[in-house]
């Protein structure tokens, strides 16, 4: 199965959010070309929040380039299986952690957002892993920095789209 067909299974197959997961269906069927950067009208991307639901955290990054704390992720790769597989491969490369696992259930969460030129939009499709419990991060060249929040600090540091996927999370563990 090729990554487009996955990501329109995984869509056509999540539940919640149904208007915004009929525009990634829409983008997608209108593009062949939807998921790869290359896409300026916009592009599905897949990320996946770090969590260690045992000590009540969750791993963020700071992004380089947006200045901001994010869940790890980004653009899908031509080697890429899958969405899910795409965002473990993320949150493994941004994190550094080995023995990631993947939050069963697919998706937690949809997010789209504008992005700085030359694209439009990402429509980044956001997933939940869980560290094991020797977890140990190693920034990437991707981050300034890469720091553990509890749970109730994150509104503190990060906008609403991660507040929103950290609350999906939650309710998923």
């Amino acid at each position: 199965m090729s990554l487009y067909d996955d990501a329109v299974l995984v869509l056509k197959g999540y539940e919640g959010q149904e208007e915004l997961r009929q525009a990634y269906l829409d983008h997608l069927a209108a593009r062949p070309d939807g998921l790869w950067k290359s896409c300026h009208a916009g592009h599905v991307t897949a990320s996946a929040l770090v969590a260690d639901p045992e000590r009540g955290r969750v791993l963020l990054t700071l992004h380089k380039k947006l200045r901001m704390w994010l869940q790890m992720g980004g653009h899908c790769e031509p080697e890429d299986t899958s969405l899910a597989a795409a965002a473990l491969r993320e949150a493994t490369e941004e994190s550094g952690i080995a023995g990631l696992t993947l939050l069963p259930g697919g998706p937690v969460r949809l997010d789209r957002h504008p992005i700085p030129a030359p694209c439009h939009c990402h429509f980044d499709v956001q997933y939940a892993v869980v560290a094991p419990p020797d977890a140990v991060q190693e920034i990437s060249d991707e981050s300034l920095d890469l720091r553990w929040f509890g749970y109730g600090e994150v509104a503190d540091v990060a906008d609403e789209s991660v507040v929103r996927l950290l609350e999906a999370t939650r309710a998923r563990l």
